[in-house]
């Protein structure tokens, strides 16, 4: 099966959003810092480009877990594959997440920091995909609401394919 991509935000549009969102997360914690905990490997690109643009101290860690394998639709099931290496006792978290469709991941992650005494946590997430919601999380920060596609581009990946597109973009099989 073959498959194309076409355009649904572009470069700009990121850049533009990326820069509010930083506003905004520094507004939020002016006179603090953060803790960004970016989620591997699809919030990377989105993660770096916000932290570049939030003007309060900025911490960053990776996360990486898993709920899609090589599949196109999540299993519900959150694994962790690598933990933190800093500890988030006592910080302001803010998880970064590519895309939250499901919800399952940003509600697994949110309890475990705040189980881990988190001073808070507060989630950001570059798309926000509604009609796949599965559990009810809240949501602080986000980049752009989409309808039910499966988006690649900045970080998203097909079976690890389209990463580097510097947009983002709808996968259509053909």
């Amino acid at each position: 099966m073959a498959e194309t991509v076409k355009e649904m935000l572009s470069e700009e549009e990121l850049t533009k959003r990326i820069q509010e969102l930083g506003d905004q997360i520094s507004k939020d914690y002016e006179g603090e810092s953060v803790f960004l905990v970016c989620i591997l490997k699809g919030a990377a690109f989105f993660a770096c480009e916000l932290a570049k643009r939030i003007t309060v101290p900025v911490t960053i860690d990776f996360m990486a877990t898993s709920s899609y394998g090589s599949g196109t639709v999540s299993t519900g099931e959150v694994q962790i594959k690598k933990d933190l290496d800093l500890g988030v006792e006592g910080r302001h978290v803010i998880i970064v997440e590519d895309i939250i469709d499901s919800g399952n991941t940003l509600n697994y992650l949110s309890g475990l920091f705040k189980d881990r005494k988190a001073k808070s946590v507060r989630m950001c997430a570059m798309l926000d995909k509604p009609d796949r919601r599965e559990v009810d999380v809240p949501v602080d920060y986000i980049g752009f609401t989409i309808p039910d596609a499966f988006v690649v581009g900045y970080g998203l990946d097909y079976d690890q394919k389209y990463r580097n597109l510097p947009y983002i973009g709808v996968v259509e099989f053909d």
